[in-house]
């Protein structure tokens, strides 16, 4: 008896390519900051997004990515929608992040239960997860410096 079988292949597609000010090298979560800042303009967002950066052995961005959008309040993160543009952009590790419309960057008990859970998959995955940021008006707050991760 004969069956079909689909045969896939997967593509990561550019979206946009623009120059930015600075290096793309990330030495510090105010480094990262400005990249999501100026890619993604998380100040002046309505709603959550969930955004992140790949980052090769070097720590130089390699690609950024919009993982999720929410409401006013919240947004809907799953390891696996972080991870799967990750380990298609070769990523050694990510910085993700979110903004905080309200301006208050007070970390939520989802947002630490979601880094928790992104930080065990990336060790399973073999790729490290840098630092997650929240940004809001123009500040940011960082979980590794905070010890929250």
């Amino acid at each position: 008896m004969a069956c079909n079988i689909s045969k896939y292949e997967l593509r990561l597609v550019k979206v946009e390519g623009r120059r930015y000010e600075g290096s793309a090298i990330v030495s510090t979560p105010k480094d990262a900051a400005q990249h999501i800042e100026n890619v993604f303009d998380m100040s002046h967002q309505p709603e959550e997004i969930m955004v992140l950066l790949t980052l090769n052995t070097k720590n130089r961005v390699t690609g950024a990515f919009e993982v999720s959008r929410g409401t006013l309040n919240s947004s809907l993160v799953h390891p696996r929608e972080v991870y799967k543009r990750a380990l298609m952009n070769n990523a050694a590790g990510i910085i993700i992040a979110h903004n905080h419309p309200s301006g208050d960057l007070t970390p939520s008990k989802p947002d630490i239960e979601t880094t928790k859970r992104l930080k065990e998959a990336g060790e399973i995955l073999g790729v490290d997860l840098l630092d997650h940021l929240i940004l809001g008006d123009k500040r940011y707050l960082s979980f590794r410096e905070q010890g929250l991760m």
